[in-house]
């Protein structure tokens, strides 16, 4: 890193982490580059006889400018060299990107929805980093390449045009650059054709070269056929590769494009954009059923997901028309979509309604009005330290650079001000508030902050999917019977909850011992006077036991859930491996499980 009397060329402690080769799956806020910096900081200590100069001499063998060292020296004493280095880490991150004056007119400029995609994406809920509750920020060339693949293009082929065109080119250059090879090679004759999609009668369900009869796969679950028997699952890996990477070529249309605004078919305040929709027939229930994962999935997951659940149109929606908070997710249901309402009351739509305490500190150039979608994890001490030191030591006015090192963590972070240059990540019990969960639902019973996080970030945003269950009150006036898959929390039970719909019968389908405990403690402090029945995992539910439940409670009205997202969402930059992912795959057993239920009751 080189520095000038007039600038420094900084890069954050979190920037040199981007590319930890660790084993663990939550890399720890302390990056390589910072541990070998310590690690050095011990070997070469410097004791109180030591000269300034050769301390001097160390960092600037670590690459920071003399005037840079000087400061830190000067702000944090001879004798504290680790103080020093944070310091110096500190500035790093302050400076990494030049002032907008002085960025070059061809470097990209993305909207500042395009970057909000962006911040929501890598703050997923479902991000695979949670232990320490740390991610990587993403360089300029990742931010482009995820920008890409948002856009519908596959990963092969965004990072091949930025390898072409340079990680500084413009998303314009950069699509030119993708359409141009795709036409070439649509002229060469190289894209093959996708996979022949199931028939109404079933006949060409499964390609043969789909068909895997290898060890790993005989311990799939299976499901019936439409004349009671069964077959095996087949290589979703395979499908879902040829999937992907052929979507191009078909002839019976593109992939399926994210809505903007995301508004479904329509949410409270806003035009209606569609009146009427006609199901496919196998989609007509009973029962009916409701589908959610997250909308910013790889390439070709909606399109899988929508081909299972009888090639039903997707229903794009982000919770900031219901909340303070965002959370993109699609929904796939068989639901009606008129005569919807919201639940009362009506939650706040601002950061400043929701939070009125955070109002005395917020900077007027912190244009936040709503947060980014919740996490998981949340951000360190040493993070909002950092914040704080960088306010503190630019005095009143802080620096363009400043500002924008700031605002670009608080995004991220959904960080909030809570007193003068402090900012802070937001507490469980607010977090409960936001998503729509009454106070206290995750707290007691031994839950850590951590595993709190963890259950909420995995969770329904209640306001945004009681509204679209509310049309179920004038269906169910005497209570309904649902089964909840992947139930987490229990958004859903406390959504029709919220609704005035009666809970007769639960059958909670939930992995997390934890989140069944929240749940069954919910259900005991609303005094619900249905039945709860807990099952530990999908797995468990086979045909047998899918037939005795049905034949004790008369069928399901409802069957609702959200399959586990951990290798769709953006924030797992190790194994974002889409529906063939060993976590995202339990989709699979969604649709098995519903298929089954519809088959059962059918008879």
């Amino acid at each position: 890193m080189d520095g000038s009397d007039d600038s420094f060329d900084w890069e954050s402690d979190d920037e040199q982490g981007a590319h930890n080769s660790s084993s663990s799956s939550c890399p720890s806020e302390k990056a390589p580059a910072q541990e070998h910096f310590l690690g050095s900081v011990e070997a070469h200590e410097v004791g109180p006889s030591s000269s300034k100069s050769k301390l001097v001499s160390h960092f600037l063998g670590m690459g920071f400018s003399e005037k840079m060292v000087n400061k830190a020296i000067k702000e944090n004493g001879e004798d504290n060299t680790e103080a020093i280095l944070e310091t110096l880490l500190t500035y790093s991150a302050l400076e990494e990107s030049p002032p907008e004056d002085e960025k070059s007119p061809s470097a990209p400029c993305s909207s500042e929805s395009e970057m909000d995609d962006v911040y929501d994406e890598f703050s997923d809920a479902d991000s695979f980093l949670e232990n320490e509750g740390v991610m990587e920020p993403l360089s300029g060339k990742e931010k482009n390449l995820m920008l890409l693949v948002e856009m519908g293009f596959a990963v092969e082929e965004a990072a091949s045009a930025l390898n072409r065109c340079g990680p500084d080119a413009s998303l314009a250059v950069l699509t030119d650059s993708i359409y141009a090879s795709q036409t070439a090679k649509a002229s060469d004759g190289n894209l093959g054709k996708r996979p022949p999609v199931s028939t109404s009668n079933g006949d060409e369900d499964w390609p043969s070269c789909l068909h895997d009869d290898s060890p790993r796969h005989k311990k799939r679950q299976k499901w019936p056929e439409e004349k009671g028997g069964w077959k095996r699952m087949p290589n979703f890996k395979t499908k879902q590769k040829l999937h992907q990477k052929n979507i191009l070529a078909d002839e019976g249309g593109g992939p399926i494009c994210l809505p903007n605004p995301m508004i479904g078919f329509g949410v409270p305040g806003e035009l209606t954009i569609t009146t009427h929709r006609k199901l496919p027939e196998a989609a007509i229930g009973p029962p009916y059923f409701y589908y959610e994962n997250v909308a910013l999935a790889p390439k070709g997951v909606w399109e899988t997901i929508s081909r299972f659940l009888y090639d039903i149109e997707p229903e794009f929606v982000d919770s900031k028309y219901f909340s303070a908070t965002a959370r993109k997710r699609g929904y796939i249901h068989n639901l009606p979509i008129h005569n919807r309402f919201v639940i009362q009351p009506i939650p706040p739509k601002t950061i400043s309604e929701a939070l009125p305490m955070t109002r005395k500190w917020w900077p007027v150039w912190d244009h936040r009005t709503q947060l980014n979608c919740l996490q998981t994890c949340t951000a360190s001490s040493r993070l909002t330290e950092r914040i704080r030191s960088a306010l503190a030591n630019s005095g009143e006015n802080p620096s363009r650079e400043v500002k924008k090192y700031v605002l670009d963590e608080c995004r991220k972070w959904n960080l909030v001000w809570v007193g003068v240059h402090k900012v802070a990540p937001l507490e469980p019990d607010e977090i409960e508030m936001l998503l729509g969960f009454p106070r206290n639902h995750t707290r007691g019973g031994g839950i850590s902050r951590t595993e709190r996080y963890k259950s909420l970030g995995n969770s329904f945003q209640v306001d945004t999917v009681a509204y679209h269950l509310s049309v179920l009150k004038d269906i169910f006036p005497n209570g309904i019977t649902m089964l909840s898959l992947f139930s987490g929390i229990g958004g859903a039970e406390v959504a029709l909850h919220r609704l005035g719909i009666p809970l007769k019968t639960v059958v909670s389908v939930e992995i997390s011992e934890i989140n069944r405990n929240i749940l069954r403690s919910w259900w005991e402090q609303t005094s619900q006077t249905g039945t709860l029945i807990d099952i530990a995992d999908v797995q468990q539910l086979n045909s047998d036991r899918l037939e005795q439940l049905i034949n004790r409670y008369g069928g399901f009205d409802l069957i609702i859930g959200g399959s586990p997202c951990n290798n769709l969402t953006g924030s797992n930059r190790v194994s974002r491996d889409g529906l063939e992912g060993k976590q995202s795959a339990l989709f699979y057993d969604y649709f098995r499980i519903l298929d089954c239920v519809k088959f059962i009751m059918g008879k």
